[in-house]
């Protein structure tokens, strides 16, 4: 009798082979149709919020807000936010207000929220350091590339 040598190690790996294949086979077959996966949702952050350098409050005697923001000091760290508190049934005309209120101001942060019942419409605009990171980073760079090579540490 002749016995080939070498043989024996293919058969075992083809059946082991076989035996990883129904085992995979079987598992997907208990496994729902529809994979159930859970909605990834961000936690909630809180805006970020200082102690505001100016306020200018919407009312008799106020100056208007293009000249008023003209006064303030200017630096690329502030951030100017737009607040517009509403009494119920008058968001529509709150959301007009700010919109206004954002074209005189350029770029800021508009915030609409409802209000107490009875107070009626408030707008508020906050001068304050608490811009978003990024921009106070791009601000930043740029303002280093601006400054003169001497100036640099």
């Amino acid at each position: 009798m002749i016995v080939k040598v070498g043989t024996g190690w293919q058969t075992l790996i083809a059946d082991l082979s076989m035996i990883l294949f129904m085992l995979t086979a079987s598992a997907f077959a208990r496994q729902d149709r529809v994979a159930h996966a859970t909605p990834v949702v961000a936690a909630p952050r809180a805006a970020p919020r200082t102690e505001p350098v100016a306020v200018w409050i919407a009312g008799e005697g106020a100056p208007p807000l293009r000249a008023w923001l003209a006064q303030q000091p200017h630096d690329p760290r502030q951030q100017v936010t737009i607040t517009a508190s509403y009494a119920p049934g008058a968001m529509a005309e709150a959301l007009d207000q700010a919109q206004t209120l954002a074209r005189e101001a350029g770029d800021a942060r508009v915030v609409v929220e409802p209000g107490l019942p009875g107070e009626g419409n408030n707008l508020r605009v906050v001068v304050g350091y608490d811009a978003p990171e990024a921009r106070l980073a791009r601000s930043l760079r740029s303002s280093a590339q601006n400054t003169p090579v001497k100036d640099r540490p």
